[in-house]
């Protein structure tokens, strides 16, 4: 299956977070434990196909953070921010119902009009038979999630890209290129604090 270039909500936020331009700067308190459930729709080649996601926030990354993911881009791209994500302290954890999941490696909150977003990336752990059988698929090492939440629970959506890599286009544009069945909807978003 051939690889998309995205072109929602989550691409431009995602790429948001390495962009050294002149955005707000929101304070990331460290949070009582955060419990957030969601259910993973199925688009384009996966409709039809659901699944639940559980992530527990400890945690929010930091400016700093933000910064040394800027900074390993900027010199080595891709494989180089995936590198330093993996060196990065947990701020939590990501699931599928019925899996252990894995840690969360960066984690943001930004306050909305009408709630917040809430935005994550982590490197994606690579099966033995990945590896073995040297897939394409195995070069997209990340995944990403963005949760809008709403005041009005009915009002919350999402997209979650399960298997992804950061890359420049032609014409210099940081995108976040998905892998196989392409994004996600996330739907039915409830805080369980």
């Amino acid at each position: 299956m051939h690889p998309r270039v995205l072109a929602f909500s989550i691409a431009i936020a995602t790429i948001a977070i390495f962009l050294p331009v002149a955005l707000k700067v929101y304070a990331q308190d460290k949070p009582k434990r955060e419990t957030i459930q969601a259910t993973a729709m199925g688009q384009t080649t996966a409709a039809g196909k659901t699944f639940h996601v559980t992530v527990n926030i400890e945690s929010y990354s930091t400016p700093e953070d933000q910064k040394m993911l800027i900074d390993a881009f900027a010199s080595g791209g891709h494989d180089a921010l995936v590198k330093t994500l993996s060196q990065m302290k947990s701020k939590g954890s990501v699931a599928i119902t019925g899996t252990l999941g894995y840690q969360i490696a960066y984690i943001r909150s930004i306050p909305t009009e009408s709630g917040r977003t809430i935005r994550l990336i982590t490197d994606r752990p690579i099966k033995f038979a990945e590896a073995y059988a040297s897939t394409r698929s195995k070069d997209y090492d990340l995944s990403g999630m963005e949760m809008n939440i709403a005041q009005e629970q009915k009002n919350s959506d999402g997209s979650l890209i399960v298997a992804g890599k950061f890359k420049v286009d032609k014409s210099q544009q940081v995108t976040f290129e998905s892998y196989g069945s392409g994004p996600w909807k996330l739907v039915n978003i409830m805080e369980r604090n």
